[in-house]
């Protein structure tokens, strides 16, 4: 009896202590019926188009439908709150919410296009997946598609680029917000007040958007075309209205205005603040500016001969394309101004899917490695080498120059840092080896995967229409794994299946103490 007693003990113990993860689990699920409200005004957005667009009122079944729904749903799922005392999140319970908010924005969004009838399930995920995530590979004809549904893909690159959490925070005042927050991959609070750092990234992304738009009307763009470009150009996500892309304009001009904003989309909001205050020195002195600029200054001029060598005669003509593809590429926007990659050579190739694979800044807009992650790699190369150069009674500081401070970076962080790149180049390898599968070439399966993964865009046609579900599943997962960092996803798989053990182990506690209850009432 004793021994039985101590059993029930320990067990009890337990289910006192898991049951802050019901607590936990409600609270999730009351966020889930906020992101859901959210997806439902997210997919109802675009029906503002009609007001412009009269004649394509039959579309608006196919947002209205969804939004509605979602809206509702979501209503309902928020009642669980209400009036309760929730409890708090538990380690790592912020990543669940991050990946179940990304998980519902993309399937409801993703429900105009497959009501249509033009799409498969398949098709409509991998658009919104590359809507949201700012890769802007598109299935999609932009030729022929209505205006509804082009806004459509605007409005998931403006959510996505900004961040999803980021806009619930910037209205909802949350105690579990700064958590949320650096869980999306936010690494800079601009402000000491979360939803005043939150609106401030807004305000300052609205603004770019405003004055690209402007400049766009400008050197000729109608004003459709403007608002989409620039939005797709700030949040790095590449989609076009043209499916020549920027191309389609030849207008340098309009490539320059595309250059610049791209530039300030894979910048770290961080570093825009400094710019806007006019801190010129901190801006420039900066880690990631200064590798950014070296970057475009090496890659460039090599494009730059290998076009003038290969592919145009002209090495004014060469330069303009260079310097546009290679900012598109380590931008992770994705625009083109070429027709086509089936020209370039080899040597071309494996300069862009370096870029493509390092990416623009941390807590940018814009994907890939990043380029704070292989500033610190390179740093590290470099202390080693002057380590192992210089007598061990030589002292030097390791400190990199973060926005005009000296910052020595933690070892926890440097591992983090390299456990982050062997990931991310395992992902890479394995994603090249599915599309290779399929009769690709290694080339063109590296450059299409590394786009994916990357969230940039460029695409030798692989992930097209007509490719095989299996492609199209492989790109969303690299588009998905690459927008929240690997990390993100990894961790809320293994805490969901802590959780999931906690709440068997309660339910078999809860069984047990059933049955001794009757046991005993039998005996009496």
């Amino acid at each position: 009896m004793k021994s039985d007693k101590k059993i029930w003990e320990t067990f009890g113990a337990k289910y006192q202590d898991d049951r802050r993860t019901l607590k936990g689990g409600r609270l999730i699920a009351g966020y889930m019926g906020i992101v859901m409200i959210l997806a439902g005004i997210i997919t109802m957005l675009p029906l503002l188009t009609l007001f412009f667009y009269p004649e394509e009122i039959g579309q608006a079944q196919y947002f209205v439908a969804p939004g509605v729904s979602a809206i509702l749903a979501g209503y309902l799922m928020s009642l669980v709150l209400r009036g309760r005392k929730t409890g708090r999140l538990e380690k790592n319970q912020e990543m669940i919410v991050v990946l179940g908010t990304w998980i519902i924005v993309i399937f409801v969004t993703a429900m105009p296009f497959v009501l249509t009838g033009n799409y498969t399930v398949t098709q409509a995920v991998f658009e919104t997946t590359s809507g949201l995530s700012t890769t802007g590979l598109t299935v999609v004809n932009t030729g022929t598609a209505p205006h509804i549904f082009l806004i459509h893909r605007t409005v998931l690159l403006f959510f996505g680029g900004i961040g999803l959490v980021l806009v619930m925070t910037s209205v909802l005042s949350d105690v579990y917000g700064m958590r949320l927050y650096h869980a999306e991959g936010h690494s800079d609070r601009l402000l000491p007040n979360l939803i005043e750092s939150a609106r401030l990234v807004i305000g300052i992304y609205s603004g770019y958007i405003l004055a690209g738009t402007l400049l766009y009307v400008l050197f000729g763009m109608s004003l459709f075309d403007a608002v989409n470009h620039a939005v797709a150009a700030l949040s790095t996500g590449g989609f076009s209205t043209r499916p020549e892309s920027i191309g389609y304009y030849h207008s340098p001009a309009i490539e320059m205005v595309t250059i610049v904003l791209m530039l300030l989309g894979g910048t770290n909001f961080f570093v825009h603040l400094l710019l806007l205050k006019g801190k010129w020195r901190a801006f420039f002195s900066h880690c990631e500016t200064r590798l950014m600029l070296f970057l475009l200054a090496l890659f460039v001029p090599l494009l730059t001969v290998l076009l003038t060598n290969s592919v145009y005669g002209s090495v004014p003509e060469s330069i303009r394309t260079a310097l546009f593809q290679a900012v598109s590429a380590l931008t992770t926007t994705g625009f083109q101004t070429v027709d086509s990659f089936a020209s370039w050579t080899p040597a071309m190739m494996f300069l862009m899917i370096l870029l493509m694979l390092i990416g623009g800044g941390a807590g940018s807009t814009a994907g890939g490695l990043k380029i704070y992650r292989v500033y610190v790699m390179l740093k590290e190369i470099w202390w080693k080498l002057v380590r192992d150069t210089y007598p061990d009674r030589v002292v030097f500081t390791e400190q990199i120059n973060r926005g005009g401070r000296k910052d020595t970076i933690p070892d926890r962080e440097r591992k983090q840092i390299n456990a982050f790149v062997f990931f991310y180049l395992l992902l890479f390898g394995a994603g090249t080896f599915i599309f290779c599968c399929y009769g690709y070439s290694l080339q063109d399966s590296m450059f299409e995967f590394a786009s994916s993964l990357g969230t940039v865009g460029l695409s030798v046609g692989i992930t097209a229409y007509g490719a095989s579900p299996v492609i199209h599943w492989t790109a969303i997962t690299g588009m998905f794994m690459g927008r929240l960092e690997i990390y993100v996803v990894l961790i809320a798989v293994v805490r969901m299946a802590s959780d999931g053990k906690k709440f068997l182990r309660e339910k078999r506690f809860q069984a047990g103490t059933s049955g001794k209850r009757n046991g005993k009432r039998i005996e009496s």
